[in-house]
């Protein structure tokens, strides 16, 4: 049964306490509970997402495949030092095929956010202003207009859990967001035919299709994703069945992840979304807002909340981001800030945050 994907104005969140901003944040939580995707309008102009600034971020994938390697991480060309921030190639073989490149708050806030014996907190690889002028500048714009969006809805999301607006201000403070371009390039009749996997084909409104994006559910908290007018996105009913997520112009998809779903005593529901492929390439901008690294989760101040042992927000992230294919082998390069029991079953089921 397919169900849209609610869309939800969000004007009324940069504004002062108002009736319209009452009910946007109604909407918000409805669609939160519901099938934990919505789809944003009503984006403040100087905050616009459009056709043309995605295009200034996305020149990135026309940089020659010299200049490209040069910003690879380290799994991909041992002779760099980058972990975390940096390029990931498309790896063959695997129900996901993309190719991008991770941007930390470096990129917008410059080298104070750089901690040296933190991969999470590494300087960020960038391609020489030269190569591609302007586009230092659009990156940090866009990743500092994502920052004031993210603040927004999280604040919305407070009053809807029935806290202070800014109870959760401090733990996003010089946070570990990533700003993320991504490419999904068609995938040739001869790489489909030699998949090991027989997931990558699914059968989708009678049809069947590939896929290139395989089911997961984000780890964090709010998931901003800008798309480039290529269908595909798709995000699993609480039915199980998938819904298409449209590439509405001008507007963001907003998804929320498992650390919001388990700090909110299920308020808010992590869903789980696959991109299929098809005779076009695919780009993507996804914005994850991430906590600090020192920023403590422990349960909220709810009756219902179940308990559960506080974490580090770096020590969660690290250890849920390292069983993505385009970080695998990785988890032993940062060792927990703080060890606990639960930290060491990372690869639990999804449903519940391995934490």
């Amino acid at each position: 049964m397919q169900s849209a994907i609610a869309t939800v104005d969000i004007g009324d969140f940069f504004g002062p306490a108002s009736p319209g901003r009452d009910a946007a944040d109604r909407a918000l939580m409805e669609a939160a509970a519901g099938t934990g995707f919505l789809v944003a309008t009503g984006i403040p102009d100087d905050l616009a997402v459009d056709a043309n600034r995605r295009r200034a971020l996305l020149r990135v994938f026309d940089l020659p495949p010299d200049e490209i390697r040069a910003l690879w991480r380290r799994k991909f060309d041992p002779s760099h030092a980058n972990l975390y921030r940096g390029w990931f190639p498309v790896q063959p073989g695997h129900l996901t095929a993309k190719e991008g490149i991770d941007l930390g708050g470096d990129v917008a806030h410059g080298p104070g956010l750089i901690v040296g014996d933190d991969p999470l907190r590494e300087a960020t690889p960038l391609p020489a202003e030269p190569s591609l002028p302007g586009w230092r500048a659009a990156v940090a714009a866009y990743y500092r207009d994502m920052e004031r969006i993210s603040a927004a809805l999280m604040r919305a999301i407070a009053r809807g859990l029935g806290l202070e607006e800014h109870h959760f201000d401090a733990a996003f403070t010089q946070g570990l967001s990533t700003l993320r371009l991504i490419r999904y390039p068609r995938r040739s009749a001869a790489e489909l035919a030699a998949a090991a996997d027989a997931g990558v084909w699914v059968r989708h409104a009678s049809e069947r299709r590939q896929l290139t994006g395989a089911p997961h559910v984000d780890s964090g908290f709010l998931t901003l994703l800008a798309q480039d007018g290529v269908p595909g996105l798709q995000a699993r009913h609480v039915l199980g069945d998938w819904i298409d997520v449209p590439p509405l112009e001008g507007a963001l998809v907003v998804n929320f992840g498992k650390v919001l779903e388990r700090w909110c005593a299920g308020r808010i529901r992590a869903t789980e979304h696959r991109v299929l492929g098809g005779d076009r390439e695919r780009r993507s901008i996804p914005f994850f807002y991430e906590a600090r690294a020192e920023a403590e989760i422990a349960p909220l101040p709810f009756a219902d909340a179940a308990t559960f042992e506080p974490f580090l927000y770096g020590d969660y992230l690290w250890a849920t981001t390292t069983q993505f294919v385009e970080f695998h082998g990785m988890a032993a390069l940062r060792p927990p800030r703080r060890v606990t029991a639960s930290l060491s079953r990372p690869s639990e089921p999804s449903s519940r945050p391995p934490v």
